[in-house]
């Protein structure tokens, strides 16, 4: 039997699907923002009492066992094929009861939304500051932090795991200094300059 055992991030429809073709055990935790985990955590807080999953004995042998209570349901998801292409999939999860995880979890989760706002306020600070002559200089840019640039392979990264970050091109007059002193022409018109506007939100 060939398996991986991989944290949240590596859960995705695209390594799900692969593990599926090559027929590979995947055991992973599902993200908190996935919506097939919000529903089985609204499930399982409707069951009265889960039953018994797993029993370890205690840590000493005075100490009692630990008992671990959980079920295996079976739920449809999205998974993507090598082709690219979304199908729906039944695949086993495992809902356990684990007050020490329930704890910790949301903490860890607000500290890094709250990290990740920072890096993504302090991002959009730098792209707003920017400004290109012509309009195809900001599209330019606009693709290489989309990571849309011509000659990129394969799939898109993901830079931003908790927030959306959306990008426009926006046309502005911004004063510039001129080459030579004196008096401009009547007939010179100002430069037009295009800028890079961003802005971010919480992903629902």
């Amino acid at each position: 039997m060939r398996g991986i055992v991989a944290d949240s991030q590596a859960y995705s429809r695209r390594t799900l699907g692969m593990c599926l073709e090559r027929q590979v055990h995947f055991v992973t935790f599902v993200p908190r923002t996935c919506a097939v985990r919000q529903a089985l955590e609204a499930w399982g807080q409707q069951q009265s009492v889960l039953p018994l999953l797993v029993e370890k004995p205690g840590r000493t042998q005075d100490a009692a066992p630990r008992c671990g209570p959980g079920q295996s349901v079976i739920r449809q998801v999205e998974v993507e094929d090598s082709d690219g292409r979304g199908t729906a999939e039944s695949l086993r999860f495992v809902v356990v009861h684990s007050s020490q995880l329930a704890q910790q979890q949301p903490q860890t989760y607000a500290v890094a939304r709250a990290k990740e706002a920072e890096a993504v306020t302090d991002h959009a600070k730098r792209v707003q500051a920017q400004w290109f002559a012509c309009l195809p200089d900001a599209e330019a840019a606009l693709a290489a932090y989309e990571n849309q640039e011509p000659g990129r392979r394969g799939r898109r990264p993901r830079p931003w795991r908790y927030h959306a970050v959306c990008y426009r091109v926006v046309a502005d007059v911004r004063r510039t200094r001129r080459a030579r002193r004196g008096r401009p022409a009547k007939t010179a018109p100002p430069r037009l300059r295009r800028a890079i506007a961003s802005w971010w939100r919480l992903q629902p």
